[in-house]
Order: structure tokens, then sequence, then C-alpha cells
């Protein structure tokens, strides 16, 4: 039953990331002009004489003498063909050398923002909820406040200036200065881990608070209900009974919220990312979109749009596996 949900989700994703694809590539083209037009005005107003005829040429070697809809069947069909993502007019190079670069990091410091939000959210907010008005439930309703309110990219600047200020060091980047032209080694990969946590704390900040508040209130909503109070009544542990049934039942709006946590968490590192000077595709995606990059943004906006998709899976399929009233009514449409 559960694989058969499974399978007929995971079917359900070819035609809604192709429609996903062609948003994207179209959200890129919208604004008027494209890079090569604004590369044109910006070195004529520098006094760069520049022929037609050089224009044109460009024009042919980008693909932007070509329509829309070929632009977007020539792109698309690299992508699927030979996992090539087209051309950055911006900064010269492959579209896929720039996302293997970029990539892996963001991922890396994206998941493990999203574990740290689960393993600190979920207890707390359990533990929040069984006991309600203490100072611990108040100090944490005050910090999930103030997590909600403060932008990542200003405690970033705070970050900073404490670092520098207290203790000397300088919180930029994910290695040190000595590493950062350096391959990648066994060194190199220890001296990440000692810099990486500090752009996890910040990008999870606001995550950890929104999700403490949300398990609190679904774990106070259960409580209340007769088949807890029937169950403490039979005399059944406390621990037992929390995790054995409010809890189980609480974390299912919280394990929906994966479908859009994770292009939250992506978004979120974007001026993170600027500030602490973070080589991931948040910056990339930033100055492409003002550049009108469109191979690059596009790319970038894709794998985004997909991260949303891919989340929603992973949320339906968990809701399946922890209450199988979902999987019977998804397989009894």
């Amino acid at each position: 039953m559960l694989l058969q949900y499974i399978l007929r989700r995971t079917l359900i994703l070819i035609p809604l990331l192709t429609a996903v694809s062609i948003i994207s590539f179209v959200i890129i083209q919208l604004p008027p002009g494209d890079f090569l037009q604004m590369e044109v005005m910006r070195l004529r107003s520098a006094g760069t004489p520049i022929a037609e005829e050089q224009v044109n040429l460009l024009k042919v070697q980008y693909g932007l003498d070509k329509s829309l809809l070929q632009q977007y069947w020539i792109w698309i069909m690299g992508i699927l063909t030979r996992g090539d993502f087209g051309f950055s007019m911006q900064l010269n190079r492959p579209v896929g050398e720039i996302l293997a670069e970029r990539v892996p990091l963001t991922v890396l410091v994206t998941l493990m923002s999203a574990i740290l939000i689960w393993l600190i959210a979920v207890p707390i907010g359990i533990y929040s909820a069984t006991h309600k008005y203490s100072f611990f439930d108040y100090f944490w309703t005050f910090v999930g406040f103030i997590g909600l309110s403060v932008p990542g990219f200003l405690l970033a600047l705070v970050v900073m200036w404490i670092a520098f200020s207290r203790f000397g060091i300088t919180a930029i980047g994910l290695v040190s200065p000595e590493f950062e032209n350096a391959p990648w080694s066994l060194a190199k990969f220890i001296d990440m881990l000692k810099h990486i946590w500090v752009p996890i704390l910040i990008i999870s900040f606001s995550g950890t608070a929104g999700l403490i508040r949300t398990m609190r209130s679904m774990m106070l909503d259960e409580l209340n209900k007769q088949y807890v109070i029937t169950a403490r009544a039979k005399g059944l542990s406390e621990r037992r009974l929390l995790l054995k049934y409010p809890a189980r039942t609480a974390i299912n709006p919280v394990t929906s919220t994966i479908g859009w946590m994770l292009p939250a968490l992506f978004a979120g590192e974007v001026l993170v990312s600027y500030v602490l000077n973070i080589p991931t595709t948040g910056p990339v995606l930033m100055r492409s979109l003002l550049n009108q990059d469109m191979y690059l943004a596009g790319s970038i906006v894709f794998i985004l749009s997909c991260l949303t998709v891919i989340g929603t899976l992973v949320s339906d399929i968990l809701l399946a596996w922890l209450d199988p009233r979902i999987r019977f009514e998804g397989n009894a449409v």
C-alpha cells in the first residue's frame, strides 16, 4: 500500500517538474532586454564602440537569435541528455561548472540547517507544551519571537561584530584564508567544519523559532483531547503516553512543513551568504538576476523549484508512513 502511494506520487513529479521548468525559464525572460543588450549599453556608455555585426555574432553565439520556445527546448534538452545547463554570459563559464562548485556547499548548509532545526525545535516544542506557562515555556516563547522578527542578514552582521570585537576572529567564509585557493583535502575539510557552524546557526535560527511555536501549539491541542485523558486514566506512563499518541499526531503538521522549509532555507541563505562571503549559490543567483544571465539564473531557479517539489514529496511520504489514515485516503482516490 505504501509502496503504491510512493510510486503514484513519484510519477506525478514528471509533468509537475516539466511545468516547473517552463515557468522557471519564462520568469527569467519576463524583464525587458537581456544580458547582451545591457552589456552593449554599458560599453557604449563607457565610450567603447561596438558594431552591429559584432552584436549579431554574439546573439548567434549565445543563442539569443532564436525564439523563446527554441531557447527553452535547447536548454531543457541539454539538461536531460547531457547534463548541460547552458553557458553563463556574465561569468563566461558553463553553468554546470558553476553549479558543481556551489550546489554541494549549498545542499550541505541547507540540510544541516534543516536537521538542526528538527533536532532542537521538536523536543523543545513538546517540553514547552507539557510545561505550559513555566519559566522554560516563557523563555522559548521570547526566543521564538526574536527568531521570527530578526532577519538572518542582521543576525549575521551581529555575529561578525561580536566575533571580531570580543574574540578577535573573523566569521567570514567557510575556510581560513590559507585554504581559500587550495585544493580540497582532509585538512581543508576539517577547517571548513570549524567555520560552517556559524552560517548553519544563523540560517536555522528563524526556522527553529517558528517550528517550536508550531510544535507547541499542536501539542497543546492534542493534550486536551479525550483519548489522551483516557490513556492517562488507564495508568499509561507519561513518557510513553506523550511519544505514542499526542507527539506522533502533533508532528504531522510539522512534517508537512518540509515542502517549504527546504526552499525557505535556500532563499534565506542568499543574504546571509552575501554578508558572510560564503561560496554558495545564493550570491551567484543574486548577481545573475541583476545581470539577466538567463541560463544561470534559470538553472538556479529551476533547482530551487525542484527542491520545493521534492520537499513536498518527502513530507507526503513521511506523513503516509506516520499516519496510516493518510495512506488509506490517498489509495482510495
